[in-house]
């Protein structure tokens, strides 16, 4: 076609098409023939001395085109009378022509077609129908046979083969009436066999007689009337494996009868010889009854009824135990107590009544004497018990009853995942027989359609879904066990009485650590365990104690928690979750406040432990007047003359001391980053257990999770009061900063004092000078300035909270300090008249400062100068006072300004940087005014 349409004439190319199409329609149009008539007729007409002729064929050109043609052949030139006109017409009109001769052949075709189609069907149904009176007449003569023989599992195979039939009308009198007789009386006299064989099976408790016969119970429609049989029997089997197994497990322990009933041994002995009989009971005859009588819900009615035996003598067991063990008496009392306590230690007066160690904070901290420790102890006991040991036992019975409950409930909860299991497989079980019926049924449908000649789409395909769907919709499915169960409601009050008493158990033990913790003991303290065994000696917090009370604490918690995870059910374990996480993160958080603040107390320089402008407060007194004390009284047993040698230890003694106080000062701030530290491996703990022993993807296991995920919360609120306790300290030892600070400028010093003048000796009190010229700047160079003297007193601040505290402390009190340092200076530096040398030696000054910092931060981020000023904003306004102070040319101000903002390092004002300018003696005030005014 494309090679008739290349010619430069439009007419050329509208003739050329023409008789394309007409070829075209010759050959259809004799292939149609061909194969309609199936004879060779075309051929005949096509044919001249045994050569096919192109021109002479039965369906003829149009007149119009003809003569066109023929005017075309006898001049090769277009004749001036064609018009355009006239040419397209024509070709148009073969055009028509051609497919009407195409489409009346296809039309005829399609007809015959149809009709053979619908011959072929009602052949196919007709041998179909054949093929199935057969069918039916076999088995029925074979199930006849199999019944006389007594095969009944043969027999039920066939009756249950026949009805897979379907037969149609006309397939049944294909096989006759004498075959349809046949298999109805085969299958009347094999049900009331069967049926009469399976009632003396149950009767007798025949198991092999029911494995045998209960299969053929559905291919018989039986399956109804087999499933209260075999509910009967095992109702039956179950009850006497039951009975059986409780007589043997109460003659097999030499106990008497009352001891039988209260013993939590034998209650939980009890429970799992029943839980045992029925996880047998199921999975020996469960299958088979899914398989045989699943049909009539069978498998469901198992689980049914082996649930209610359970449930019946276990909710009997657990409320026997319950009434024996006085549960709801201690759940009164441990309630009580546990409200008590809670109240002691969450309330305003509790350092006033000496909850937290004593009003003089000696024992709290640890610096008295051990003598009376005994004696401390038990009186610390009487006050502070809150009734638990008389109410409640000792902690070691407590304890015991506690495992006694949790392992009842492990058991049940035990047996509670096996029944659900067997419920969730009981339902897809339901569900894939509801599909294959359902497939079954659209199998049928479809099949009825084409008998009915219709055609069976995918539209009609997809409407019997939407009716089955909405017949389904209609229909309620009963479920087999309620979600909450008699058994579920039973365990959950013991669960209750469990996190009761596990509550009052837990704030005990949190108040022995307590009450450890206040009585000055060595074994309280031990080296801090959060910090890498690879540091250096001498770096931040090589020296630091912690106490024994986060260990035990952390501890109690955990074992309580985890008693709780034991027991497998989500809701008891939820509750202990929350319950640890409430007593974390308010009685131990306040209590270790509590003694970080009095311990920072302790840290008071001049009044502490840590030596001031006036020397050793009355707390270091305190403690080297008791070490002296000791000392006299052991040299009374000694020999001789207390002599030189005596003195020195003395003096070694009570240096001991006061490092030992403050130590274990320190431990009290120590204390909060071991508990960030522990509480997040309680919580790593937690959610490991969790992923082990509950279910994933249940709503119950989430929610535990989302209790557990609290501890989070916990963490934080201790990296808060850790900060707290860090900020607290600062402030203590503050005033003794800012005295060091104004004591090495001379800000305390008579005025007109100087560091160093020109052509003068050097004099004894170092002060802040940095009007220098030539010869003060060299003498400055070569000797020791105010920073030096100034970095020395704050290391000997600095130093014993440095090795004591954990690092992250240190870094917290020494960037503090330094920050109460650095506005001090701030406040000097601007009170002092600057030369260009004078400059120079201030950022000097400066970089030494910052270089003794970085000296003792511990935190590698800190050893970056950016993150050291972005987290002390003073030291930075000190770094950029230095730098705007060293400008050569007021000019380079608004530079350095500006690329300092762009690096986001600038935090001077514009009155800032006017006043410090001002302090250049070679700038003149009105350049700096005018300068800074044009820049704003």
């Amino acid at each position: 076609m494309s090679d008739a349409l290349n010619t430069g004439n439009a007419e050329e190319s509208l003739l050329n098409l023409a008789k394309f199409s007409e070829a075209n329609a010759v050959r259809l149009a004799k292939e149609l023939s061909e194969s309609l008539n199936n004879s060779s007729t075309g051929h005949l007409h096509n044919k001249i001395g045994g050569q096919q002729s192109q021109h002479h064929y039965p369906i003829p050109l149009p007149a119009s085109l003809q003569q066109t043609s023929n005017n075309r052949i006898k001049s090769n030139r277009p004749s001036r009378e064609d018009s355009a006109l006239q040419t397209a017409k024509a070709c148009t009109e073969s055009i028509l022509a051609s497919l009407t001769k195409v489409a009346s052949g296809g039309s005829q075709a399609s007809s015959d077609l149809r009709t053979l189609e619908t011959a072929r069907r009602q052949t196919d149904a007709a041998a179909k129908d054949v093929q199935d009176a057969l069918s039916l007449r076999k088995l029925a003569s074979y199930a006849t046979d199999a019944l006389g023989a007594r095969r009944y599992a043969d027999a039920a195979r066939a009756v249950s083969d026949y009805e897979k039939v379907h037969p149609s009308e006309r397939a049944k009198v294909i096989a006759g009436p004498h075959a349809i007789r046949a298999y109805e009386r085969a299958k009347d006299v094999l049900q009331r066999t069967v049926l009469e064989q399976y009632e003396s099976a149950v009767s007798s408790s025949n198991l092999k007689g029911l494995s045998e016969l209960t299969p053929l119970l559905g291919m018989l429609d039986l399956a109804d009337k087999g499933v209260g049989l075999y509910l009967r029997f095992s109702q039956n089997t179950l009850g006497n494996m039951i009975e059986s197994d409780l007589k043997q497990g109460a003659s097999n322990r030499n106990l008497d009868e009352e001891e039988n009933e209260t013993s939590a041994m034998a209650v939980c002995s009890q429970l799992a010889k029943i839980f045992n009989v029925a996880v047998t009971h199921l999975r020996h005859h469960l299958p088979m009854v899914a398989f045989s009588l699943g049909s009539a819900d069978g498998d469901a009615a198992m689980v049914q009824l082996v649930h209610a035996e359970v449930e019946n003598r276990a909710i009997e067991i657990i409320r026997n135990f319950m009434s024996a063990q006085r549960l709801g008496v201690l759940h009164s009392k441990a309630k009580g107590v546990g409200d008590r306590m809670e109240e002691r230690y969450l309330s305003e007066e509790a350092l006033d009544e000496g909850v937290y160690g004593g009003e003089d904070g000696g024992g709290f901290m640890g610096m008295t004497s051990t003598t009376n420790v005994p004696d401390k102890s038990m009186r610390l006991e009487g006050i502070d018990d809150c009734g638990f040991k008389a109410e409640l036992g000792t902690f070691m019975n407590m304890n015991a009853k506690l495992d006694e409950i949790a392992l009842l409930m492990q058991h049940t909860e035990s047996y509670e995942r096996f029944i659900r299991h067997a419920v969730d497989e009981v339902n897809k079980a339901r569900e894939l027989r509801k599909t294959q019926r359902r497939e079954e049924k659209k199998r049928q449908w479809l099949e009825q359609l084409v008998n009915e000649g219709k055609d069976a789409t995918l539209e009609e395909s997809e409407k019997f879904d939407l009716m089955e769907m909405k017949a389904q919709a209609d229909q309620r499915v009963q479920d087999v066990l309620p979600p909450q169960t008699q058994l579920n409601e039973v365990v959950a009050e013991v669960g209750g009485y469990l996190s009761v008493m596990e509550r009052a158990l837990l704030l005990a033990n949190f108040q022995r650590a307590f009450f450890k913790v206040s009585i000055p003991d060595d074994r309280n303290y031990t080296p801090i365990t959060i910090l890498k065994a690879t540091r250096s000696p001498n770096a931040a917090g090589c020296l630091a104690l912690q106490t024994i009370l986060v260990e035990e604490c952390l501890y109690a918690a955990q074992q309580s928690t985890l008693r709780a995870f034991a027991t497998g059910h989500s809701g008891t374990a939820s509750v202990a979750a929350n319950l640890s996480c409430d007593v974390l993160g308010r009685i131990l958080l306040q209590f270790m406040s509590q003694r970080a603040e009095a311990g920072s107390a302790l840290l008071k320089p001049g009044d502490g432990l840590i030596s001031g402008q006036g020397g050793l407060g009355q707390a270091a007194l305190s403690v080297m007047s008791t070490a002296q004390k000791g000392l006299s009284n052991a040299a009374k047993g000694r020999r001789g003359v207390v002599g030189s040698d005596d003195n020195e230890d003395e003096r070694a003694l009570m240096k001991k001391r006061v490092e030992e106080g403050i130590a274990r000062s320190c431990a009290s701030l120590n204390d909060l980053e071991v508990a960030i530290d522990y509480t997040q491996r309680l919580e790593e703990k937690l959610v490991s257990e969790m992923e082990s022993t509950f279910p994933p993807g249940k709503r119950p296991t989430e929610q535990l999770q989302k209790c557990i995920k609290e501890l989070s919360t916990v963490t934080d609120a201790y990296r808060s009061a850790s900060q707290d306790a860090a900020e607290n300290l600062v402030a203590i030892i503050m005033p003794r900063v800012r005295s060091i600070v104004s004591e090495c400028v001379g800000q305390d010093a008579a005025p007109g004092t100087s560091f160093m003048t020109s052509g003068t000796s050097v004099v004894s009190t170092v002060r802040m000078n940095y009007n220098l010229d030539d010869e003060a700047y060299e003498m400055a160079q070569i000797s020791e300035g105010y920073m030096a003297r100034l970095c020395q007193l704050l290391d000997e601040l600095l130093d014993p909270l440095r090795v004591h505290l954990a690092p992250s402390l240190s870094d917290a009190v020494l960037l503090g300090m330094i920050g109460g340092a650095s506005k001090r200076l701030e406040a000097a530096i601007k009170k002092s008249q600057f030369t260009a040398l004078g400059a120079l030696a201030l950022d000097s000054d400066i970089r030494s400062f910052i270089n003794f910092i970085k000296d003792r931060v511990d935190s590698e981020a800190l050893l970056s100068s950016a993150t050291l000023y972005k987290t002390c904003n003073s030291l930075a306004r000190l770094v950029q006072i230095s730098h705007l102070m060293n400008v050569d040319d007021l000019e380079d101000v608004l530079d350095l300004i500006s690329s300092s903002k762009r690096k986001n390092m600038w935090d001077l004002t514009l009155n800032d940087a006017k006043a410090f300018l001002n302090l250049r003696v070679e700038f003149e005030s009105r350049k700096v005014n005018e300068l800074l005014q044009e820049w704003n």
